[in-house]
């Protein structure tokens, strides 16, 4: 193998290959990025058995191709030594005894090469019929979401977004137990069966790292044991978790006792506030009681002080209620909508409450109370 590169372009592509190999890994050929120039262009490709990357730099991008070739390399290494060299021609060339030699005008630096037939065969075959979604709504319906999964590994379905199709929705629902997310997308000419899969989520915050915030689209390539995404010039495959996922469709109820409509800004940054006198051990509680034309948010730490919020509702009710609820989970929540107001829907003081749009929208939390009243 025998190559000329501009360093900016080859330090693009290892940012997103870099992604794809774990620190924690201890089988050596996993910490390692494979380089495979073809007459079409370079490939590079990481893996850590979890989730796998590959991309490409078409030969128009590319100084010069004097040999083809594979070679795997360190990856910490070679991603270390290129950022660090200055933007020009970087020359890398495959020499004797397994060793790479790259070069520039003025720096030199040799590396061992491992044996490109140990490295994973990664199968990045794409489907028939993917599904096909902007980038930028992708991306904001994670981030939607993500949040709710769990972080426990006792639950492994839990940790991962679990992605429906059901006709032409797609359906992506997080939750840990103790709070859920689920947001709605209708798409056009969804012509693929109905699916039920659980995506890790710490793969899928890989994936809308690497994604532009614009209006191109995204491929999803979706196989019995495995997902791939595939946008611009990246492909990436990641492993969905094995288990049935919580059947969660009955826990959103279509009637409510009492809802009330704010301003979403006045209602957070209040909670905000009221959480500077809350206990992570105790779960951030703080508690909301409805009273006249106002929701009243109070908290407090015996030994410290309290506090008290009014945020005035935007529109009169009927019945008052008293609930307690964790200031994070709460904050976390209703960061996510886009809109100015919210509505908060309640059926007592032990059932979950549920946030959407004022006037209903794709987007749905649900918080589980917390009982001190």
């Amino acid at each position: 193998m025998k190559i000329k590169i501009q360093q900016k372009i080859l330090m693009e592509h290892l940012n997103y290959v870099i992604k794809g190999i774990s620190s924690k890994n201890l089988i050596p050929i996993l910490n390692c990025i494979k380089f495979d120039l073809t007459k079409d262009g370079l490939y590079l490709m990481s893996t850590d058995n979890e989730i796998a990357i590959k991309t490409f730099i078409d030969k128009k991008d590319i100084d010069s191709i004097d040999e083809l070739g594979e070679i795997v390399i360190s990856g910490k290494y070679i991603y270390d030594i290129v950022r660090k060299l200055g933007n020009e021609v970087i020359n890398i060339e495959e020499v004797i005894d397994s060793q790479i030699l790259i070069t520039t005008p003025t720096s030199s630096f040799k590396l061992n090469c491992n044996n490109a037939s140990e490295f994973p065969n990664l199968d990045l075959e794409f489907s028939q019929k993917p599904v096909v979604i902007n980038q930028l709504l992708f991306k904001k319906t994670i981030n939607q979401t993500i949040f709710a999964t769990s972080t426990q590994e006792s639950r492994p379905v839990l940790t991962g977004i679990n992605i429906k199709i059901v006709g032409n929705k797609l359906i992506f629902t997080a939750t840990d137990s103790y709070r859920l997310a689920c947001k709605e997308i209708e798409i056009d000419d969804l012509n693929i069966e109905d699916t039920d899969i659980i995506v890790p989520a710490r793969n899928l915050m890989e994936v809308i790292k690497l994604l532009n915030n614009d209006e191109d689209n995204l491929e999803i390539h979706i196989f019995a044991n495995k997902v791939i995404f595939n946008f611009n010039s990246i492909t990436i495959m990641t492993r969905l978790i094995n288990g049935t996922y919580p059947d969660t469709s009955k826990l959103i109820p279509e009637d409510f006792t009492l809802t009330v409509k704010v301003n979403l800004e006045k209602f957070y940054n209040a909670i905000d506030r009221a959480s500077l006198l809350t206990n992570e051990e105790e779960k951030n509680i703080i508690k909301l009681e409805t009273k006249d034309k106002f929701l009243i948010i109070s908290s407090n730490i015996p030994e410290i002080g309290n506090v008290e919020e009014k945020v005035e509702l935007l529109e009169k009710i009927k019945n008052n209620i008293k609930i307690a609820f964790s200031s994070k989970y709460m904050m976390d929540a209703i960061k996510v909508f886009d809109s100015e107001e919210i509505e908060l829907k309640f059926n007592g003081e032990i059932k979950p409450i549920i946030i959407d749009e004022a006037g209903g929208s794709n987007l749905i939390q649900l918080i589980l109370p917390i009982r001190t009243y």
